[in-house]
């Protein structure tokens, strides 16, 4: 796996001597704590400064194996779902390297689940394990199914004192599953994707660009909760399959004074920053020390030129925009220093992966035409497929292509360009409108924090555009302001794209992963 330490370069040059090299026999446990124990015995793999702990990769694998036989001796078997509602920490770090060793199938949950949506992911599941926050728990009171055991997270620790500090990891392939991680749709009920061991090779090459070739050693931090892809895979276990050091820091609500003073204190080098993070550290203003940022890296939803221009200025670096999802992660993304960057693309595709824009039959379609971003397979990234759901997974699939259910396009110089979710794209008057066009404008207003554009069903238009707007503190929304923002649409976007309403709102609805559920202001 050297192929995957590969050194600054050209992305072309880079991807043409790129080849993946994935084991028959491959553990995530196993090749980030194991190996780095073995590397760096010493060297801190975990710091939490709200409980002044810090963990060395030795203690992480031992700890682990201690955790993992713990779990077997309770009746733990290769395959068996374990629910995880906990916040980042030493714990959920345990957990999750003790079910990977005995080849058991990690179940991420988010602390701001309801009791609806804890209940549907575990029967959904079939779990068989909760190891849960013990006031969070007691304060959801589910009716819990009769077949899941709870362990709570206070217990951990206790447990592992009377364990074996040896264990032998279960041989798993890299195709068998790892972990099962639920999508938030903007219909129906959520998705388990269900992902492979070999998944974690997928996210290597993103990270290595993203990172801008980190050192030897590298201090790394996300408010990303570890329950969702983005947390888990591009943050800590790609940091300690290279050895890194990370910082685990739960927050029950994102603030960004916290944030900036946490990056500064630890001494983080690299951090990602989900979209409405950076958006919230915006309104602090100027940014007047700045911490020692190597790597600034984000995605999810794009950032516009205006907010990139911000984070240039305040931190001193460009952002790095990465594109994936959950069932395919990781394809597409910024490294500045290898590529310059376009202001409002996604980037190129990341070495490995080959992403293209199709038509409906799943024909590649040329530079500037618009139509959905796929990724060929087979792909080391590709998750095997929804749990207990083969009808969805067969329509993710077109040929040889995992739809994304995304639209963009790609310019001559095999940039990609997002226009917005299948589902999100305005069609009005005979236009094809992206939401994000128009929420780049409206930003460039100084009045404006946040902002969402959404399509209305119109007897005339078939859609109008309807803008929700969350504004600075002190600004108010006024029929001038509103002329305002709509003359920012037509100046920087055209005439047809302006929102014919304006709706100020104190909050935005989000996803726990910080994303805008657009479904619910059409609704």
């Amino acid at each position: 796996m050297d192929n995957l330490r590969f050194a600054p370069a050209p992305r072309a040059v880079i991807a043409q001597h790129f080849r993946w090299e994935v084991p028959s026999w491959f553990n995530i446990a196993q090749a980030t704590v194991v190996k780095a124990a073995a590397r760096h015995p010493n060297r801190i793999a975990l710091i939490e400064p709200q409980l002044g702990r810090q963990t060395t990769f030795a203690e992480l694998h031992t700890q682990s194996n201690r955790l993992a036989n713990a779990l077997q001796a309770l009746g733990l078997q290769r395959g068996d779902r374990v629910g995880l509602l906990m916040g980042q920490s030493l714990e959920l770090a345990l957990a999750h390297l003790a079910i990977y060793k005995a080849g058991a199938i990690a179940l991420p949950l988010s602390l701001l689940f309801g009791q609806d949506a804890l209940l549907y992911r575990l029967e959904h599941s079939g779990a068989r394990f909760l190891i849960a926050e013990r006031t969070t728990l007691q304060a959801l009171n589910p009716d819990l199914p009769a077949e899941t055991r709870v362990i709570y997270q206070d217990q951990i620790l206790d447990l592992l004192q009377a364990a074996h500090p040896d264990f032998v990891p279960y041989p798993t392939q890299a195709d068998d599953p790892a972990i099962i991680i639920y999508t938030s749709g903007t219909t129906g009920k959520p998705k388990g994707a269900l992902l492979p061991h070999r998944t974690l090779l997928g996210h290597l090459p993103g990270f290595r660009l993203f990172c801008n070739f980190p050192a030897d050693q590298a201090i790394y931090w996300s408010a990303a909760d570890w329950a969702w892809i983005g947390g888990l895979l591009n943050v800590l276990l790609c940091a300690w399959f290279y050895g890194y050091t990370v910082v685990a820091y739960r927050t029950q609500r994102f603030d960004p004074e916290e944030a900036l003073h946490l990056l500064q204190s630890q001494g983080v080098t690299h951090t990602f920053l989900f979209p409405t993070a950076l958006k919230l550290m915006r309104q602090l203003g100027r940014v007047r020390t700045r911490p020692n940022l190597q790597s600034i890296h984000s995605g999810g939803e794009p950032l516009g030129a205006e907010l990139l221009a911000w984070v240039q200025e305040n931190f001193g670096l460009p952002v790095n925009e990465f594109y994936g999802q959950t069932e395919a992660n990781l394809l597409v993304g910024n490294s500045y220093q290898v590529d310059p960057i376009r202001p409002g693309s996604m980037g190129l595709p990341y070495p490995g992966h080959r992403v293209e824009i199709i038509d409906e039959t799943g024909q590649p379609l040329p530079p500037g035409a618009v139509g959905e971003i796929a990724l060929h397979t087979p792909d080391p990234v590709t998750f095997l497929g929804y749990w207990k759901n083969p009808e969805a997974t067969q329509q993710k699939f077109l040929g040889s292509y995992l739809k994304t259910g995304d639209l963009g396009s790609k310019d001559p110089d095999g940039y990609l360009w997002f226009k917005a979710r299948a589902d999100d794209l305005i069609k009005a008057a005979g236009y094809r409108i992206s939401p994000f066009e128009v929420e780049e404008a409206i930003l460039h207003h100084p009045a404006v924090a946040m902002v969402a554009v959404v399509g209305v069903a119109d007897a005339q238009r078939g859609q109008r555009i309807v803008a929700h707007v969350k504004l600075r503190e002190g600004q108010t929304g006024t029929p001038a302001l509103t002329q305002a923002l709509q003359e920012e649409v037509r100046k920087r976007v055209g005439h047809h794209a302006y929102p014919r309403e304006v709706h100020y709102v104190d909050e935005l609805p989000l996803t726990t992963t910080g994303k805008i559920q657009r479904f619910r202001l059409r609704e």
